[in-house]
């Protein structure tokens, strides 16, 4: 129970994290072109990932770096469409719509039995959510913009990338640190070609963009990744981007907070619907998986209580 705990915790922490990361990025974004400012995110995480593989000195394997390669790729387009997407719609819509990954990671996740109908309620809920946040503009409701456009994309794509970690770590021993530093290498490579027009702009930013960049390669990128990548490896897809889903209040809170947003009435309604469904499912998941254990212990007994019974008789 206490280790089940300790995995809940550093993924609500990563949530925590990634979730005031949209304020973040937005900030940057106002300073410097977006493709400058994943490039930096990326280049500094690689370097520290460098950093934390040569200090712990361990062998690598060649998958760790084929599933790093793959990941790296649909980690890159995560990031392409959320960057674009938070530079086009606020920190808080940005955080709120991306959750939608909770409902589109469990059929892609196949290492947990199907889950009920209930689920599948509280995921309707989140659609119900998305489409009040996406249409609940600043005149009411009328048509999503395309930075809310963006991060839904961005969810597709990272509910894809998230049951694609759970798979490879479910198949496969890897050591979380060398799965990060090849992403971002991976990253990296892939974002350069078109940083090349940008450089002169990152170079020249001021001491405040640095530490929004350090924040989001550091915090936002390398701790977020390792952690997430432990967590999974301990837990199911399915329940990493349960717990996930609480991003989408810190995204929310930083927003409102800090950086002076706020949400029209059908975009508050959609963030109380959004919030509802996640606890919801999170609270359908955990114990249908509770059930699991407690059900094939009970199937597998039966047959000893029948022999126990003919030997009696």
């Amino acid at each position: 129970m206490l280790a089940v705990r300790r995995t809940d915790a550093v993924l609500v922490l990563v949530a925590l994290v990634w979730g005031s990361s949209y304020l973040v990025a937005k900030s940057a974004t106002d300073v410097l072109p977006v493709l400058a400012v994943l490039f930096a995110r990326y280049a500094l995480g690689a370097l520290a990932c460098g950093a934390v593989v040569l200090v712990r000195r361990r062998p690598w394997s060649r998958t760790e770096v084929r599933a790093g390669a793959l990941l790296g790729v649909t980690q890159a387009a995560v990031l392409v469409l959320e960057t674009y997407g938070v530079a086009h719609t606020s920190a808080a819509h940005a955080g709120l719509l991306i959750s939608l990954t909770i409902v589109l990671t469990p059929p892609l996740d196949r290492t947990r039995p199907p889950l009920p109908g209930r689920f599948y309620a509280a995921a309707l809920l989140c659609v119900v959510a998305v489409g009040l946040i996406g249409a609940g503009g600043e005149g009411g409701l009328g048509l999503p913009r395309g930075g809310d456009l963006l991060m839904l994309a961005a969810a597709v794509v990272r509910a894809g990338h998230v049951a694609l970690v759970g798979r490879v770590t479910a198949r496969h021993r890897v050591d979380p640190s060398h799965l990060t530093a090849v992403q971002m290498v991976a990253g990296t490579a892939l974002v350069l070609p078109f940083t090349l027009p940008h450089l002169g702009a990152l170079a020249a930013s001021g001491p405040a963009t640095g530490a929004r960049l350090l924040y989001l390669a550091l915090a936002c990128g390398v701790f977020a990744f390792l952690a997430q990548t432990w967590a999974v490896q301990r837990t199911s897809a399915s329940r990493a981007s349960l717990l996930l889903g609480t991003e989408p209040v810190w995204a929310v809170a930083t927003g409102l907070a800090l950086g002076g947003e706020h949400l029209t009435p059908w975009a508050a309604a959609g963030a109380a619907l959004m919030l509802a469904g996640t606890y919801w499912g999170q609270a359908v998941e955990r114990g249908h998986r509770d059930e699991g254990p407690a059900r094939s212990a009970h199937e597998a007994g039966k047959p000893l209580v029948q022999e126990r019974a003919r030997s009696l008789a």
